[in-house]
């Protein structure tokens, strides 16, 4: 073969596929791979007349590209990584360079990086977000690794990154996993504003009786303000969708139980880790794992009375549902980048924060018109721990906590489910207080097992032998 290509692609399923168009697009020449006949013959059909090569022969492929190679693996996240670099691995050589653009676990990362560093094998771990349409037409990418990697995929991923105001959204974000890690964060920030949605719809739905034409207006008006984003127009056009089965609306025919990948409950898992409280995002884990209970709940639905629902004003109702709809949007972000802040310490990331809110600003599944704001934030300070200690989202937040309070009140009364929403209002509450009630759980846990406490007044640790004159049973 004598023409050479800029890059490979392995994994040619629908985001291999629009990615090597987009690559295509953008004047790069790419060659790809997959096992699956059917997936090359269906690349080799889109891509009639462009400067692109598929095959399911691995020799062909990699010969087929310049040296040293640049190769990005797009691939389903876990074994199947490691199963494809285990294979390319006696092919390859010292400066080739492997990019994983899949959902891994940035453990595995850290892992594959230093495996593959030690064989003179370049590794990057890049997250794409934007799914299928995203990779085709402009993607947010998180790339990780060593700066000279990224400087040499820097003009492919450049070009096909979604612009905003023709600034591309991606950009080196760290060493090793950094990329995955954001990507992670970006997934975990996407359950909990999914799951905020989702408690809001089901507010007005059950509380103010709007039906599905209502709830397209309104929120298709949401899209228009403060509230736009990707999650919020997506919804509007969702409550219009007819179902080509029924009569009926999709939306109303579709299973009150959602499914999760994991990366939402990766992110929920590495806060415990890092002692950080990212509860919206916790309780998003938990609300999906609780929807999965069909029967259970079911059964319990005919054992307990059902709060009667009393439709209020709907006008109201609805200023107000958007108002803490933007409260907790703003904390789910907070959330997200204050784990971000920690993890970036912890593990020598030194992200850039107001860098990172700026390439989710497009092509990403959590662009939103408040990244804006959030990018601004840490433009102006860059060490800022969390979004509620900066002024200007102090004065969001307290303009719109009262809203919150009516909204969660009216979902207690009415006996509606809104425990993100809650955690929202619960963790603002917390965060804003100098002092929590954690002196009494000091002293339980000296009480019942000697392992101290420590004192307003003075420095160390202290234990008291305690009163035994409650005896227990």
């Amino acid at each position: 073969m004598d023409e050479q290509y800029d890059y490979g692609v392995i994994g040619l399923g629908t985001m291999g596929r629009n990615l090597i168009l987009n690559m295509s697009d953008c004047g790069f020449s790419v060659a790809g791979f997959d096992q699956d006949e059917a997936k090359v013959s269906a690349l080799r059909e889109a891509s009639e007349g462009r400067s692109i090569f598929c095959t399911t022969r691995l020799d062909k492929f990699l010969s087929a590209l310049a040296s040293p190679r640049a190769i990005l693996l797009l691939v389903p996240a876990g074994k199947t990584v490691d199963t494809v670099i285990r294979e390319l691995l006696p092919e390859l050589q010292p400066g080739d360079l492997l990019a994983d653009c899949g959902n891994s676990h940035f453990s595995d990362t850290d892992r594959r990086f230093s495996e593959l560093s030690s064989k003179g094998i370049r590794f990057m771990g890049i997250g794409v977000s934007g799914g299928a349409s995203g990779a085709r037409y402009g993607p947010s990418i998180m790339p990780g690794g060593a700066r000279e990697d990224y400087l040499r995929l820097a003009l492919v991923l450049e070009a096909i990154a979604a612009k905003v105001g023709g600034i591309p959204c991606v950009g080196w974000l760290g060493p090793r996993s950094a990329g995955h890690y954001v990507k992670m964060v970006h997934n975990g920030i996407e359950y909990g504003l999914m799951q905020l949605i989702a408690e809001t719809y089901h507010l007005l739905r059950e509380a103010g009786g709007l039906n599905n034409d209502d709830l397209h207006e309104t929120f298709a008006g949401w899209n228009q303000g403060r509230l736009r984003s990707f999650l919020i127009g997506i919804t509007a056009n969702i409550f219009l969708q007819p179902d080509e089965l029924s009569d009926n609306r999709l939306i109303d025919m579709i299973r009150g139980s959602a499914r999760q990948k994991g990366t939402g409950m990766w992110t929920s898992q590495n806060a415990f880790d890092m002692h950080v409280p990212i509860p919206v995002i916790d309780m998003a884990v938990t609300q999906r794992d609780m929807s999965a209970r069909e029967k259970e709940r079911s059964a319990a639905s005919s054992l307990y009375r059902a709060s009667a629902n009393e439709p209020g004003d709907r006008k109201s109702l609805t200023l107000i549902a958007e108002e803490a709809l933007y409260f907790a949007t703003i904390i789910a972000y907070a959330q997200g980048m204050s784990l971000l802040h920690s993890a970036s310490e912890s593990y020598g990331y030194e992200l850039n924060f107001s860098e990172v809110a700026g390439l989710w600003r497009g092509g990403c599944i959590i662009r939103a018109a408040l990244l804006e704001d959030i990018r601004t934030a840490y433009a102006q300070n860059p060490s800022l721990p969390n979004l509620l200690l900066d002024g200007t989202f102090a004065e969001k937040l307290e303009a719109a906590q009262e809203s919150t309070r009516h909204i969660v009140k009216l979902a207690v009364d009415n006996g509606i489910p809104i425990p993100a929403m809650m955690a929202c209002l619960s963790y603002f509450d917390s965060y804003r207080r100098d002092w929590l009630p954690a002196n009494l759980i000091q002293a339980q846990r000296d009480y019942f097992g000697a392992h101290t406490y420590e004192r307003i007044d003075r420095e160390g640790t202290f234990h008291t032998k305690w009163s035994d004159e409650f005896k227990a049973d």
